[in-house]
């Protein structure tokens, strides 16, 4: 069995999963271990074909049907991209599925009739979105397999009209964004002269190599299509704030953590399927790559600018994480643009750079799809926990949460980019080749100074979001879900999958040539259109997996050395401190004079930076309400 049917096998186990589920939800707790049962499967057997791709080195393909007059054709191909992105899914989805089967019992207004096999089907669209080589009446099926599920996912609570809204505008973009990417495509496959359904990528790109040169006003319309068809599923700037705020936090927590940490993926795939692997190697002299380069690396920066902004403004948990994930694709358009910017040049110095660029971002939709998945999955259990998003009214958590204030601990230092993280690991290859290929493309500088302040953004919105959260003085509203004394930690199947996202969120950072000889295998698998341009990116990784340099070995990181620097200052410093240290007691907190503890002397997530946020405000976002307010 080649590794292309494999896949096919792994969206066969999604889909039969589905009407089993159903027929076992009058029982929701049974139908959750069934829906994890199959997801399971279905994950494993992805995995071992994403793989088998990525260790041979070579791509597999499978015909689902042939109508060989017309020229359609519908085959599902596998090659290193392909792969990675299929691993994301494949990861993610068990860890989303096995929290559903605890998490779900708190909705007994509703049933899981809908839940679990809309959850299926969804998983099974993606597979196929980003395996199938059709670019129009395949990919249409496969989209609507995507789109549909996740649809009624995000109006599950639909006694609330403001799900509704959300889920209705949800669909409303995604529809305008297969119809965009079709059309794109309908455009960029004129050029080849074949038959009317001669929609392989193939032939598409044979067709945008003839188009850019007999017409390349209209090849360019095609790619503008594209770029918007898959930006506004990406949630790039400025569509990514017209509907994934919203429609992210009306989810359950389980389905927040596959939308932002896969789904809105699938767009990312898109453009670098398009931008980078759709036009032949031998004909892209007349594809004007650093332009659009230019355009995305600057659409990139906008978006994690933006995003970021909006997300320090937000005071309640999953739209705070919702904004974060517009910000933090646009780090991923800002790695692929500068790596389209430098790829061109002619100089192998820079080409190499653009391959660091590319491998960043590469890297990056990695750990987003870890440390994303993680925190949307954090932010149920804190919901689970005390019926609330409002940051205002929690507080004091880790004293009753510690097991998952450590996991939303490595997933906010990841998010925000903090040394020996993976957040930290990808974005250091996005910046320094933006940096060091600036001489070549100006913007590049730029972008790269922004980026940078704004990972400091970042990193102040997960201060607030962990500060308030767990560090702070327990909130009265805490106090009173913690009255009947104990824990308020979340069972096991809501803990493990939390363990799990955390720890390959560690093992990224204090390894990142881990996850770069990951992609230098996808590339060797990829060796067609510019991503032959991309190989060799593994050269990166020094001494298996300790650390992650740039050409000429300039601006190294060794995670492990500088995770053993600081633990020897630590212990030195810790043992410095008790030698002449006074006893420690306990006592109550002064509080300035104050006798009690009540809420108005406590620091609340609305008095974090705002000043800041005021000055910020013309960026728009402004905080919104969440479920479960009491």
């Amino acid at each position: 069995m080649t590794a292309a049917q494999a896949l096919l096998v792994s969206l066969a186990a999604c889909l039969a999963g589905a009407p089993v589920a159903l027929l076992v939800s009058r029982d929701r707790t049974l139908a959750g271990w069934v829906a994890l049962g199959f997801t399971l499967v279905s994950s494993g057997i992805a995995l071992c074909a994403a793989a088998a791709v990525l260790i041979s080195g070579e791509a597999a393909a499978a015909t689902l049907f042939a109508v060989e007059p017309m020229g359609l054709m519908a085959r599902f191909e596998v090659d290193g991209l392909s792969a990675v992105f299929v691993a994301i899914i494949a990861t993610v989805a068990p860890a989303a599925a096995l929290f559903s089967v605890r998490y779900m019992r708190q909705y007994p207004e509703y049933g899981v009739g809908r839940y679990y096999p809309s959850f299926l089907v969804f998983l099974a669209g993606m597979y196929g979105l980003v395996c199938v080589s059709d670019t129009m009446w395949v990919f249409f099926l496969f989209w609507q397999m995507m789109t549909v599920p996740s649809y009624l996912l995000i109006r599950f609570e639909g006694k609330e009209a403001a799900n509704v809204r959300a889920a209705n505008k949800y669909m409303l973009m995604m529809q305008a964004a297969c119809g965009l990417a079709m059309a794109g495509s309908a455009i960029l496959a004129s050029g080849g002269g074949g038959g009317a359904f001669r929609y392989e990528f193939g032939a598409v790109g044979e067709g945008a190599a003839a188009l850019l040169v007999a017409r390349p006003v209209l090849a360019a319309l095609g790619f503008a299509m594209l770029l918007v068809g898959f930006g506004i599923k990406a949630g790039m700037w400025p569509f990514g704030q017209m509907w994934l705020p919203d429609a992210h936090p009306a989810a359950p927590s389980p389905v927040s953590a596959l939308l932002s940490g896969v789904m809105i993926k699938t767009g990312v795939y898109g453009l670098m399927r398009s931008f980078l692997w759709l036009v032949p190697e031998g004909e892209l002299g007349g594809f004007p790559m650093a332009g659009w380069g230019l355009a995305i690396g600057l659409l990139g920066t906008v978006t994690l600018f933006t995003g970021t902004v909006a997300a320090l403004q937000q005071e309640q948990s999953k739209r705070l994480l919702a904004y974060s994930s517009i910000g933090q694709i646009g780090y991923i358009l800002f790695g692929l643009g500068a790596a389209m910017s430098l790829l061109p040049s002619g100089d192998p110095a820079l080409a190499a750079l653009g391959a660091v660029g590319f491998c960043g971002a590469l890297f990056h939709v990695i750990n987003h799809g870890l440390f994303k998945g993680l925190l949307f999955l954090n932010s149920g259990s804190m919901l689970s926990a005390t019926g609330t998003q409002d940051l205002n009214r929690l507080g004091g958590l880790m004293r009753f949460m510690p097991v998952t204030g450590l996991t939303v601990l490595v997933g906010a230092c990841s998010v925000s980019g903090v040394p020996l993280t993976n957040g930290f690991a990808s974005k250091w290859a996005m910046y320094v080749a933006a940096i060091q290929g600036a001489p070549e493309a100006r913007h590049l500088g730029v972008c790269a100074v922004i980026a940078i302040l704004t990972s400091a953004l970042t990193l102040a919105t997960f201060v607030k979001f962990f500060g308030a959260s767990f560090l702070s003085r327990a909130s009265k509203w805490v106090s009173a879900k913690a009255a009947g004394g104990g824990s308020m930690e979340v069972c096991w199947t809501m803990g493990l999958p939390q363990w799990f996202l955390a720890g390959l969120c560690a093992v990224l950072g204090l390894f990142p040539a881990l996850g770069v000889g990951l992609i230098d295998l996808a590339l060797e698998a990829s060796r067609h259109g510019a991503g032959a341009m991309l190989c060799g990116v593994g050269a990166l990784g020094e001494g298996a997996g300790w650390g992650l340099a740039v050409p000429g070995g300039v601006g190294v990181v060794m995670p492990i050395a500088v995770a053993g620097v600081l633990g020897m200052g630590f212990l030195i410093a810790r043992g410095i401190s008790r030698l002449g240290a006074a006893g420690r007691r306990a006592a109550e907190p002064w509080l300035c004079g104050y006798v009690s503890e009540a809420d108005c002397h406590r620091y609340a997530a609305r008095g974090f930076y705002g000043e800041l946020r005021r000055y910020l405000k013309w960026v728009g976002g402004s905080a919104g309400t969440g479920r479960g307010e009491g």
